[in-house]
């Protein structure tokens, strides 16, 4: 099989496994962020997220992973726009912030 070939079987497959993971990293922000709402009595509008930035950052343990910060919209009277942001490392939510008041998205069973 020539280079080309096998190049581009590479590149196909690389691009599939990113869609793939976005779309699980995304679902799993919007769970969040639906369920943070919840709690917080507003509303989460058009029940989405929007993917803000997309970076590197390290682990706790020290491993480079990718890091994504997405962002919504919400409204605590049904006739305002909030925004929010959510973020997440790998596919674990790190940080979630509905405007003035930051939410822990999972309580720590500590």
């Amino acid at each position: 099989m020539p280079a080309f070939e096998i190049t581009s079987i590479l590149v196909l497959a690389l691009a599939a496994w990113w869609w793939l993971d976005s779309i699980k990293a995304r679902d799993i922000c919007i769970l969040a962020v639906k369920s943070a709402c919840s709690r917080q009595g507003v509303q989460l509008l058009d029940d989405t997220v929007a993917i803000a930035a997309l970076s590197m950052a390290r682990a706790e343990d020290g491993r480079l992973m990718l890091q994504r910060r997405y962002g919504f919209e919400y409204s605590t009277s049904g006739t305002d726009r909030r925004r929010g942001t959510a973020t997440l490392l790998g596919h674990t939510l790190v940080s979630l912030d509905i405007g003035f008041r930051p939410v822990e998205a999972y309580p720590r069973a500590d």
